[in-house]
């Protein structure tokens, strides 16, 4: 923004006030912190400083992580920094601390920050505003500094910017907001759109014309966003060509929907479309492994946008990394990354010991603990622990499906219950994810062929491969990276319910939750220029433990605005419109079960979805023929004996009754 200014202004015509709130926020504090007893050259602490001060805390006052986690903490310290005047209480030099402060969980966490000058971000707002209330000499300088302020994107903003804001533009009253509440995208991180909404303006100036999208892409976004009730009414238009038909394609499972996107994007691609043209956009970053894979098996280039690939995130290399040691002893990489993941209080001392004893024995590094745990260097809690771990594993691994021993590793390792405490729902669902891969894997493949070392060695194949990233790339990235650009192409694929919208949202936030899930899909429409292409399939959703079925959105969209590829049953569409009505927190559960009730949804699911139970007769393309002999709690996952006396756990997806075609 600064550069395109700077070619619209003469030289020197324009102030480094070109910034976010936050930028603003420390040029001011820089100037005015004095006041409150803090030298100019503060730090700031960024987010991983502040989990490291919060679990200091912790460990200090014994708050057990399976108690409280860290991300919880660091919750109650932002709502008590919201809601109480904590800056006279706690971070002014003439506060006196005594032990019985220091016993409170929020102000041991604050005395941390004081002894090294340091703010976290919510401390650069709230002592901004603070000292705009308290200190009427900065105040009118600041004031007198701006005359006129224009905010963008001030949909986006939070109470705290909005009062900072309000301040600063009281002395002129030259205020100039711009932004579009249907874009409103991050009120689950504290924007208010509504004061945009209701902000009482002397001009009102509606910038209802696209000039990026065609007709039919905008008809599509208008036909989905006026189901929103807190929005300010507007309907996008524009002088462009009809353009290309809106497509939705409907797949009978996630391996048709792939194969279809493939097929599409071959397609632009053969017609002169460049692969940067090209974005394919998902609400979770979990939807990207399937998409990753089948593009790389494609031999089409692409770059995840602004994340990491899948087999690249933490979790993922951290629980492959499990199954590598498991496999083969001898992968000392593997070793060195999750012996103290999670934490066993084996750190780098205890590593490097174990690494040059390995070295005077030539041998790996876990082989050489498993030998030596009676040595006092190696005789450690966590140490034997990890060896028996694996051994476990290595045991239970012998004709066992790659799928259950993650899942055994998952859960005796802690791995899971680590992600859990930390209440991180992303990395879960990656996990998730890729216990969902690992399925599929050994569904479409013959049991011989289904072994650790098979399955780790085609992985390898499909995690090494080059990707240039400074070749022309189709572009994967969340709708919410998405925000602010625009492609030729684009897929928005993954539209189920329970994913998109995603559940956690509308079960948080009710109706709130679910009109900000229909601005992120105003959002993902309105980045294409000349094409748009929805998709989703049948299937198990990883993300909600239940059966898939088409987005709400895909319902809002008038029918004679797209066409649909692939046959929808209506009892798919029957079971969308029951979810849409199931907003409240005890009916609409992540996870652990379906709809509650005996009637609507839940007979439905049994009469359609599942439509397999304990005695059935069922057929498996690979497996042939077999019977159910048992089934998870959602009977999403059947246990099935085969001819051959091999007892399977598969996806309800994978199979039909014996007397259909397979």
């Amino acid at each position: 923004m600064r550069q395109r200014i700077s070619k619209m202004v003469h030289s020197g015509d324009y102030n480094d006030f070109v910034c976010t709130i936050d930028g603003f926020c420390v040029k001011f504090l820089r100037r005015e912190i004095h006041r409150l007893g803090f030298p100019k050259s503060f730090s700031i602490i960024d987010e991983e400083d502040s989990k490291a001060l919060a679990r200091q805390t912790m460990e200090e006052l014994g708050i057990k992580r399976t108690e409280k986690t860290v991300k919880e903490f660091l919750g109650q310290v932002a709502v008590e920094k919201s809601m109480n005047d904590y800056i006279t209480t706690f971070m002014l030099p003439e506060v006196k601390w005594t032990d019985g402060m220091l016993k409170s969980p929020v102000a041991n966490y604050i005395h941390r920050q004081m002894k090294t000058c340091s703010l976290d971000y919510d401390d650069l707002e709230n002592f901004t505003n603070y000292i705009l209330d308290r200190f009427e000499a900065a105040r009118t300088w600041w004031q007198n500094q701006l005359n006129y302020i224009m905010v963008d994107e001030a949909q986006d903003c939070n109470l705290d910017n909005w009062q900072i804001i309000e301040k600063l533009s009281a002395g002129h009253g030259n205020l100039f907001i711009v932004g579009d509440p249907d874009q409103a995208i991050y009120e689950w991180r504290g924007a208010k759109p509504d004061r945009f909404v209701n902000f009482a303006s002397d001009k009102d100036v509606v910038l209802d014309e696209n000039y990026r999208s065609t007709p039919r892409i905008l008809d599509v976004a208008n036909s989905v966003i006026s189901n929103n009730q807190n929005r300010i009414p507007k309907n996008l238009f524009t002088r462009k060509e009809e353009g290309k038909t809106v497509v939705h394609f409907h797949g009978k499972n996630e391996a048709e929907e792939m194969e279809w996107i493939i097929t599409q994007i071959r397609g632009l691609l053969s017609s002169g479309a460049d692969p940067s043209d090209i974005a394919i956009l998902y609400r979770a970053s979990f939807q990207s492994r399937a998409m990753e894979q089948s593009l790389l098996n494609a031999g089409l280039p692409y770059v995840i946008w602004g994340g990491t690939r899948f087999f690249e995130r933490k979790e993922i290399k951290d629980a492959v990394s499990y199954l590598k040691v498991i496999n083969d002893g001898q992968d000392d990489i593997s070793f060195e990354r999750i012996v103290n993941v999670p934490p066993r209080k084996l750190g780098k001392k205890f590593v490097d010991t174990l690494r040059d004893r390995a070295d005077e024995d030539g041998r790996s590094l876990f082989d050489t603990l498993s030998r030596h745990l009676d040595l006092p260097s190696f005789d450690k809690p966590g140490a034997r622990d990890f060896v028996s771990l694996i051994e476990d594993a290595r045991e239970y691994s012998n004709g066992r499906l790659v799928s259950d021993l993650l899942d055994r590793v998952l859960d005796r390792s802690g791995l899971k219950r680590q992600l859990r405490e930390d209440q991180d729902e992303d990395r879960l669902e990656n996990i998730e994810e890729l216990g969902q891969s690992i399925r599929l894997y050994e569904s479409t493949r013959s049991e011989d062929d289904v072994t650790l070392s098979e399955y780790l060695q085609d992985i390898a194949l499909y995690a090494n491969q080059d990707i240039r990233r400074d070749t022309s790339t189709i572009r994967m990235m969340t709708i919410h990276q998405a925000k602010g650009l625009e492609f030729p192409y684009v897929f928005v694929i993954g539209m189920s319910e329970g994913i998109f919208p995603n559940m956690r949202s509308i079960r948080e936030f009710k109706k709130n939750g679910e009109e900000e899930e229909r601005r992120l899909m105003y959002v993902a429409v309105t980045r294409a220029e000349k094409a748009l292409f929805l998709t989703e399939s049948e299937g198990y959703n990883v993300a909600s433990k239940m059966n898939k079925y088409p987005s709400r959105f895909l319902t809002e969209i008038k029918r004679n605005m797209f066409v649909t590829e692939g046959y929808v049953p209506e009892d798919l569409w029957r079971g969308t419109r029951n979810l849409m009505h199931v907003l409240d927190e005890e009916t609409y559960r992540a996870g652990s079960q379906m709809l509650g009730g005996e009637d609507g949804f839940a007979a439905e699911r049994d009469e359609y979805s599942n439509p397999f139970r304990v005695g059935d007769k069922v057929v498996h393309a690979v497996f042939g023929e077999g019977e159910v002999v048992g089934a998870n709690k959602e009977f999403t996952t059947l246990e099935v004996r085969f001819a051959d006396g091999a007892t399977r756990h598969l996806r309800t997806d994978f199979l039909k009754p014996q007397d259909l075609p397979v």
